[in-house]
């Protein structure tokens, strides 16, 4: 166990410094292609200045937990899954950022074919955790130390967690450093998580997700030189989802991710909300727009945000006391 811990510093000091030197080489290549980022029209006017910065970013943080964590864990098929998982889901994003930013179609892929997209990846990734890592269909309950047994619902649920966990992170990503921030968090919780579980490996690509994160800040941080795209954010959701399913903490990652949750329940709520009485809830959504349209500046709502992430990491990590 020592030397995994050892690994997972390495992971993550390797992925930091792979993103750091990425990002000078990725930034003007992006630049020079004219990825450049649109803006919301509906958006807070503060966004307008954003326009035309470049975005696919997310295939720095992507590059870099591959080879920090091949590097330092090989070929551990938990690891391997992982980062098949986060791939899948990285090449969806990428393939929506492409239709927005060089085919110039706006809504860039259309909800039926990313659903479809994401659909099959879930199955895939649900019938190797039941018939090759024998995970069984078991899920962890938090606070109360047991496990509930899903039986043939556990690949249908999987399947809601992957897609759900994605599309919340990808909301999330809507100011400079909010998403990279918060799931600097959520990995670190998923490394001592895995720790908790005995899932060793996993410890080095959670550590590798999180130096990745924390290295894209350098460039993300507000005012943004780049943005990690839904190339990014779809891949760090996947990635959080498979590390979640394989230690059976798919219920908890409701807790540690809660500032997911918030974003992607704003979204939910404002739209129902207004279909039923043609009222908003919240001046704009996702919520973090919210803060920002009643005045606070952004990085005070970034900053908010990371510390909300923080206290709900914690608070996961104390409903699994006595479990390990």
């Amino acid at each position: 166990m020592p030397q995994v811990i050892i690994n997972s510093f390495w992971a993550g000091l390797i992925a930091l410094v792979m993103v750091i030197i990425l990002g000078p080489i990725l930034i003007p290549f992006l630049t020079r292609l004219k990825v450049g980022q649109n803006i919301r029209q509906d958006g807070p006017e503060s966004h307008f200045a954003k326009a035309g910065t470049p975005t696919m970013g997310g295939i720095m943080i992507i590059t870099a937990v591959m080879v920090a964590s091949f590097l330092m864990a090989g070929n551990n098929v938990e690891v391997l899954a992982v980062v098949f998982v986060m791939l899948a889901f990285g090449a969806i994003g990428f393939y929506d950022d492409y239709i927005k930013v060089v085919l110039k179609r706006s809504l860039g892929l259309r909800a039926r074919e990313k659903l479809g997209f994401q659909l099959l990846i879930g199955i895939i990734f649900g019938l190797l955790l039941i018939f090759y890592f024998n995970r069984g269909s078991v899920v962890t309950v938090p606070f109360t130390g047991n496990q509930l047994d899903l039986a043939y619902l556990y690949i249908p649920f999987l399947i809601l967690v992957l897609m759900g966990t994605s599309n919340a992170v990808n909301l999330t990503d809507g100011l400079d450093g909010l998403a990279s921030g918060v799931t600097f968090f959520v990995a670190i919780a998923f490394a001592i998580i895995s720790i908790m579980t005995k899932n060793y490996q996993l410890v080095i690509f959670c550590m590798a997700l999180a130096g990745a994160c924390i290295g894209f800040l350098f460039f993300n941080h507000f005012p943004a030189k780049v943005f990690m795209g839904d190339t990014g954010s779809m891949a760090l959701g996947g990635a959080i989802a498979a590390v979640a399913a394989l230690t059976k903490m798919e219920l908890v990652l409701v807790i540690v991710g809660g500032v997911y949750v918030m974003e992607a329940l704003s979204v939910i709520i404002q739209v129902a909300f207004f279909q039923l009485t043609g009222k908003r809830i919240f001046l704009m959504s996702p919520i973090h727009h919210h803060f920002e349209l009643k005045g606070w500046p952004e990085t005070k709502v970034v900053r908010f945000f990371w510390l909300l992430s923080l206290v709900f990491v914690l608070l996961g990590l104390l409903s699994l006391k006595g479990i390990g």
